[in-house]
């Protein structure tokens, strides 16, 4: 056991090394977060298949899984900020592993839905809970690369469940596909427990340590009461810019990811082939975005500039992309560089979130305002699905494009609200 407070020098090889193995571990479970949230889409054939079901009933089990998740998102952070955030982590992963047993064990499409809305509530506390830990146990120094280690890892996961479902369904069957999802996010839980330590407790002080300070303020603060917590963050227009901007970005996610296939090849007349790969190579290319992004926290305090110019450069390339301005063999990697720019602003995104999160109030804000994210995932589909079916087949770019300078222009705003803000209760320890 060690001491209940460690004395080391700021920038000390113990720090460094307990921040760097904090990073991969949140890394890792945040990966297994958006892998989960691929499981059903991955396996639609199959269960369509085996209980007759078609895609309407199908999408509904998704749908249902993102409403659980938004709701659940917007109140797991208190839950945090109370009890701290990782046995919340802990029991997020283990809804994970719950869920994934009960699709293979499924006789029917409400088992399914039960699935659904059990692996909705294990998703709600990933944001709140994982943002927690990073603004609380990460050194300021190593903040940048600890959101945007956070971001590429989700992109990580997103990329590993086709394959990894795929396979095994290929394989073996289904069922076995979704017990190894469960399995998979088991041995997760089981790195979460064993590596406790660096989730939670004891945080390293020193005369200097912002962490150790932090931490010391959160510990002598009062604990207000949940209505009184959620009605002064309601109070902040700051908040309300920040959900709104993740709902603007989580709208033009879904566009890219629901409908770049169809409109590659319908614009550009590339094969299905093709055409995956380029929205793969979205992905992929955002992951390394958010590498990049990650050492622009440090070099740019400006992050609100960071997030604007990135997110105006990927709505201007799909809106291009919408218009049949680009030769088809160029198609792919103008995706991949819409992909890149937006990987870009995340870090930033995180780190502007940050500057006007309340002392004690990190995992409420972080559910509240990432709670759009679970909107936007709700609302994109539907809208762009509208504007497919009425014959606006630039539509879903299009609109990406727009809700993209939105965020942007949104991002301007929570920035004006910061530095309007001069009471110590928002403003965060640096």
């Amino acid at each position: 056991m060690r001491p209940a407070v460690e004395t080391v020098t700021p920038e000390s090889a113990a720090l460094r090394r307990r921040d760097w193995l904090t990073i991969l571990l949140i890394g890792v479970v945040h990966a297994s977060s958006h892998f989960f949230q691929l499981v059903l889409p991955s396996l639609y054939v199959s269960l369509g298949s085996t209980f007759d079901l078609d895609f309407a009933r199908l999408g509904l089990l998704v749908s249902a899984f993102y409403v659980v998740s938004g709701i659940g998102q917007a109140s797991s952070g208190f839950v945090v900020d109370r009890i701290g955030a990782r046995p919340v982590l802990w029991f997020g992963l283990s809804c994970f592993v719950l869920s994934g047993v009960l699709i293979g064990s499924a006789n029917g499409y409400a088992m399914l839905m039960v699935a659904a809305v059990i692996g909705g509530v294990g998703n709600s506390v990933f944001h709140p809970a994982d943002y927690s830990i990073i603004n609380h146990r990460i050194s300021p120094a190593r903040l940048g690369h600890a959101f945007s280690t956070h971001g590429l890892t989700g992109n990580l996961g997103w990329a590993l469940t086709p394959v990894f479902m795929t396979s095994i369904t290929l394989l073996a069957d289904w069922r076995v596909a979704a017990f190894s999802a469960a399995g998979l996010v088991a041995v997760i839980l089981l790195l979460a427990v064993l590596g406790r330590d660096l989730l939670g407790g004891a945080v390293p002080a020193t005369a200097d340590s912002v962490q150790g300070k932090a931490a010391a303020s959160m510990a002598q603060a009062p604990q207000e009461s949940v209505i009184t917590t959620l009605m002064t963050l309601l109070s902040k227009p700051a908040l309300w810019g920040a959900f709104l901007f993740f709902a603007c970005t989580s709208i033009a996610l879904s566009s890219v990811q629901n409908y770049t296939i169809p409109l590659l090849g319908e614009l550009y007349d590339l094969s299905k082939v093709v055409a995956s790969s380029a929205l793969s190579g979205y992905m992929v290319a955002s992951a390394i975005g958010m590498a990049a992004g990650g050492f622009l926290v440090s070099a740019n305090p400006r992050t609100e500039l960071t997030v604007t110019v990135a997110l105006l450069l990927a709505g201007l390339t799909l809106v291009v992309l919408a218009l049949g301005l680009v030769p088809p063999g160029w198609a792919a990697l103008v995706v991949g560089l819409a992909g890149f720019c937006s990987g870009v602003a995340a870090p930033s995104r995180d780190m502007l979130i940050r500057r006007v999160t309340p002392k004690g109030s990190t995992g409420s804000v972080y559910g509240l305002v990432y709670s759009g994210m679970d909107v936007g995932s709700a609302l994109g589909p539907l809208g762009f699905g509208l504007l497919l079916d009425a014959g606006m087949n630039h539509g879903p770019w299009i609109g990406a494009g727009v809700a993209f300078a939105l965020a942007a222009v949104l991002a301007q705003w929570i920035a004006i609200q910061a530095r309007k803000v001069s009471s110590p209760a928002m403003s965060v320890a640096r």
